[in-house]
């Protein structure tokens, strides 16, 4: 997966997803999301917050790689 799709802005992904990636982050690690599967996440992100699923993805990439 090349970088970009988990690289990005605290301004992209407030536009997207209304909250901003330290926002994120949290509600990831309250899930404990590096002891699931990453579709659990993206799963979680989608139905229980609305995001879309790119920016599900990429926020769950994004905590992964980060963390």
């Amino acid at each position: 997966m090349k970088k970009e799709y988990w690289e990005v802005e605290d301004a992209q992904v407030i536009e997207k997803t209304g909250k901003d990636i330290a926002s994120w982050i949290k509600i990831l690690d309250d899930f404990k999301a590096a002891e699931k599967k990453s579709n659990e996440s993206v799963a979680l992100l989608q139905n229980q917050y609305n995001v879309p699923r790119y920016w599900a993805r990429t926020l769950t990439t994004l905590y992964l790689k980060k963390g």
